[in-house]
C-alpha cells in the first residue's frame, strides 16, 4: 500500500474552478491506477475519474467535459482539475490507487471537502 496525501478543495461558487492534488509515497507498483472518488451526503460513493500510469483515462458521465485528471509520474502525483462546477459536485473527494495485479482500489486519501455554493 501507499500513503496518499491530498490538498486543495474548499468552497467555490457555481461555475467556478478548483484543483485537487494527491501526492503518493511508497511503492510505485501500487500506483498503476490512480483516481478520484467522491461521496455526497446520503449518496453512494461515485468514481469520478481514474488514469493509468500509461495515460489511459476514464470519467464518470456526470463530469465529462468539465473535469480533467492528470498525472505526474515523476512526482507520483495525480491531479483533478474541476471546471464549471455545479452544486451537485459538492462532496468529499477521495484520492485512491491500486496496483496492476489488483481489481480493487486499496489505498485512500483523507478526503478534502469540495462545496459548490453561492
Amino acid at each position: 500500500q501507499v500513503q496518499l496525501v491530498e490538498s486543495g478543495g474548499g468552497l467555490v461558487q457555481p461555475g467556478g474552478s478548483l484543483r485537487l492534488s494527491c501526492a503518493a509515497s511508497g511503492s510505485i507498483l501500487s500506483l498503476y491506477l490512480m483516481g478520484w472518488y467522491r461521496q455526497a451526503p446520503g449518496k453512494q460513493p461515485e468514481l469520478v475519474a481514474d488514469m493509468t500510469r500509461g495515460g489511459r483515462t476514464n470519467y464518470a458521465d456526470s463530469v465529462k467535459g468539465r473535469f480533467t485528471i492528470a498525472r505526474d509520474n515523476a512526482k507520483n502525483t495525480v491531479y483533478l482539475h474541476m471546471n464549471s462546477l455545479k452544486p451537485e459536485d459538492t462532496a468529499v473527494y477521495y484520492c485512491t490507487s491500486r496496483p496492476l495485479a489488483s481489481a480493487d482500489f486499496d489505498s485512500w486519501g483523507q478526503g478534502p471537502q469540495v462545496t459548490v455554493s453561492a
